[in-house]
């Protein structure tokens, strides 16, 4: 039995300002230039505190080449987590500033040191999404000859959250005496070092910026090897985690809250949280558009373009590949079809499982059908097998209702909205979705720390666990 999130979810935005569907850059109006990035980024940071959402989450990659602008495009160029949420702090006021670091490759102390100062220049609004890295290429980015493989990664990982959690902990909070007329400045006594000597991490410290007001920035980690989850069941205070179907989730989170009660922990300050990428509209019909309009705009090898020629180009984006997936046989008329000829009923009847999934997702997410004045084509078809996103699409009450289904289900205590291109998108989220969710208590948490809006308990002092052991 899963125990359901009950109140308001925990709500945040994860900022890609490319957007997070690969063509939505070339929709109508997006933004398409990463370098003016200043500007959505300020324009979603307005949005989203005025939305009361809890924070702004950034992600991070740390190498660039030619084969993201096909798979990936927000990835190609983008501003670094820790500057961006740095430039936010200073135009926002109450919104929590979530920032990824690769413990991979970051120093701890550096790490704890701009870590910290955010969070006492907001009063307590940063957070640290911690990642081991899973790009190649950021190797010799970095000096190195290979990426580490996945249990030296973790060793580091562990060790990275405790230097972190001792450096936060160097000043105690009545450490700074500031007596005027004795001279005595600070109590040396509550000042401490973090003399860490691991495998992987060796940190002295103490930490030269003061302790954070919320002692402990709260701590987010993804993954889903055993070690990822074992460091998100018993370290982190967001635990993110992708899935599509809900009882899929309410199981992952059901392990996640054990893991974390068998470490200790009181399982309810660990919020498992989803991505959820919704295309909003005033109408169900306007929103299926948008995402009809996003499909047509994925680069295909279609014949007529240059893309497939380009570095990096997928070679699953043809009708040959698609047709492959779909069973079809070589003498079937179908391999002769164009990419933008309509799909016929015949040959779908003969579709393999996964065509045919495709194909109930194209008609569901765009409206479209087979035959009719509004058919489906074999461009939307290969377009969404091969560029695969669980959009929630429709107006304000269908996005409540995925809400409200998988908070219910015990599937998710929050989730991380993705927007398919800005500024448009999160602008409809916010403006459509939002006052639904506010409407039906799903949204709307209180804190003046980051902390207090997730609900999360006291931290555990790691110098203080040091002493007791």
């Amino acid at each position: 039995m899963t125990d359901a999130a009950t109140g308001p979810l925990v709500v945040g935005a994860m900022v890609r300002t490319l957007g997070a569907y690969p063509s939505g850059w070339r929709h109508p109006g997006a933004h398409a230039d990463p370098r003016t990035d200043a500007a959505v980024l300020r324009r979603v940071a307005e949005l989203a505190e005025g939305a009361d959402l809890d924070y702004l989450f950034f992600g991070d990659w740390l190498a660039t080449g030619p084969d993201l602008e096909f798979r990936d495009p927000y990835l190609l160029a983008r501003i670094d987590p820790v500057s961006a949420v740095l430039f936010l702090a200073g135009i926002t006021e109450r919104i929590g500033l979530i920032a990824t670091v690769n413990s991979t490759y970051a120093d701890p102390y550096a790490t704890a040191r701009a870590t910290a100062s955010l969070d006492l220049l907001t009063g307590g609004r940063a957070g640290v999404n911690l990642v081991t890295g899973a790009e190649p290429r950021a190797a010799a980015n970095h000096g190195r000859d290979a990426h580490a493989d996945n249990e030296t990664r973790y060793d580091r990982a562990e060790e990275f959250v405790r230097a972190l959690r001792l450096l936060w902990e160097s000043w105690d909070d009545d450490a700074w005496i500031a007596d005027a007329d004795s001279g005595v400045l600070i109590d040396a006594d509550r000042l401490r070092t973090a003399a860490l000597q691991g495998t992987q991490v060796r940190v002295e410290g103490p930490l030269n910026v003061a302790r954070p007001p919320q002692a402990h920035p709260p701590i987010v980690h993804a993954g889903t090897s055993p070690r990822s989850r074992a460091l998100a069941a018993t370290e982190a205070d967001l635990a993110l985690i992708a899935a599509g179907d809900p009882a899929v989730a309410a199981a992952t989170r059901a392990e996640l809250r054990a893991l974390a009660a068998a470490s200790g922990r009181d399982p309810e300050d660990l919020k498992v949280i989803v991505p959820v990428l919704p295309v909003v509209a005033e109408t169900d019909a306007a929103a299926r558009a948008i995402v009809d309009r996003l499909l047509l705009l994925v680069p295909l090898d279609d014949g007529v373009s240059d893309h497939a020629q380009r570095p990096g180009f997928p070679a699953n984006r043809s009708l040959a590949s698609f047709l492959d997936v779909a069973g079809i046989e070589p003498d079937d008329p179908a391999r002769s079809a164009s990419v933008d000829d309509a799909v016929t009923a015949a040959t779908a009847a003969g579709f393999a499982e996964a065509a045919a999934r495709t194909l109930d997702i194209v008609r569901a997410r765009t409206g479209r059908d087979l035959g009719g004045a509004h058919p489906v084509t074999w461009r939307h078809l290969i377009a969404a097998h091969a560029v695969p996103a669980n959009f929630v699409v429709g107006s304000a009450a269908v996005i409540a209702d995925h809400f409200e289904d998988w908070r219910d289900a015990g599937a998710a205590d929050g989730f991380n909205v993705l927007s398919a291109f800005q500024p448009a998108q999160f602008e409809a989220f916010t403006a459509l979705a939002v006052p639904e969710l506010r409407r039906r208590g799903l949204i709307g948490r209180h804190g003046v720390t980051l902390r207090e809006r997730l609900s999360l308990g006291a931290p555990r002092l790691a110098h203080a666990e040091a002493l007791a052991r």
